[in-house]
């Protein structure tokens, strides 16, 4: 119907909406509710002890809350808790692999997520548009 193309890139297909229809944003709503980074992110750190909360922030938490500016070219995930950090890591690039693009995890406890203003980098954080990730046992 010409609302979409997809592109082949190595193991990955690459969807892009046609942005001058008025189906655009329902659509690439759709298609990252169905395959987007919320979803493929939490499928590959589910299930890893230690974890208690994860969060996508920086330029695609901005862009999928409707703030203008380039197309993410990485992707930055917060977790909160005390898990393996070669679990994590290990998990976002697989992640990053099913997605075509770097996922950037960076790990803080509990604590220091909790007690935030303490630390100008969480504190902006905070500030900033973050999606939750819905992290399900495996």
């Amino acid at each position: 119907m010409g609302l979409a193309s997809t592109e082949k890139r190595g193991q990955a297909v690459e969807v892009q909406v046609r942005r001058d229809t008025p189906t655009f944003r329902p659509l690439a709503e759709l298609l990252t509710l169905s395959y987007g980074p919320a979803v493929v992110i939490p499928q590959h750190l589910a299930g890893i002890a230690g974890i208690e909360k994860a969060y996508i922030y920086g330029s695609w938490a901005a862009r999928r809350e409707g703030e203008p500016g380039d197309a993410p070219g990485d992707l930055d995930v917060l977790i909160v808790g005390n898990p393996s950090r070669s679990e994590v890591y290990e998990a976002a690039r697989i992640a990053g692999t099913v997605l075509g693009r770097e996922v950037n995890p960076r790990i803080v406890s509990p604590a220091s997520w909790e007690s935030a203003d303490a630390d100008p980098f969480l504190r902006t954080l905070r500030e900033r548009p973050l999606v939750g990730l819905e992290l399900q046992e495996n």
